[in-house]
């Protein structure tokens, strides 16, 4: 069989490798810093005024989903396809919430008994998006929608 060769690396080697990564790290120190990244947003346990759906006047742009009286107080409703669930926390106040579940995105199929249910591992959120029950880690991200001549509309 071949006899081992065995590789040294000379003492000059090692020096000029050296010089050459402090000569790349200067050049690297005069380059300006990146700009800096903008903080994340911080997370929301409850929709904010402009999240919740309020009257308008007709002629808005967005998706209709359906008849605002689909959607009962204190429940909800799921519109599977657009991947939305709206709620009716109280008379009149509608809020959109996305209706993929935030624990491995499964689409939440129900809500019952005032509380939105993931069918997949059983997370169970609020009817205004938070957590009521895990293993989902987060709340649903709101969905704007407004209320446009008694219709349910997604902007």
């Amino acid at each position: 069989m071949g006899a081992e060769r065995r590789q040294t690396v000379g003492r000059r080697q090692v020096i000029a490798a050296a010089a050459g990564l402090a000569a790349g790290g200067a050049v690297a120190g005069c380059a300006p810093p990146p700009p800096p990244s903008p903080p994340p947003a911080p997370p929301t346990d409850a929709p904010t005024d402009s999240q919740v759906a309020q009257p308008t006047a007709s002629g808005s742009a967005g998706t209709k989903l359906g008849p605002a009286s689909d959607v009962p107080v204190g429940g909800g409703t799921v519109f599977e396809s657009l991947e939305v669930v709206v709620t009716q926390p109280t008379p009149g106040r509608f809020v959109g919430l996305t209706a993929v579940c935030t624990h491995t995105g499964c689409i939440v199929d129900k809500v019952v008994d005032g509380l939105i249910e993931c069918p997949c591992h059983g997370s169970r959120y609020r009817l205004d998006g938070t957590v009521a029950s895990g293993p989902a880690p987060r709340a649903l991200p709101a969905r704007p929608v407004t209320v446009v001549d008694g219709s349910i509309v997604l902007s």
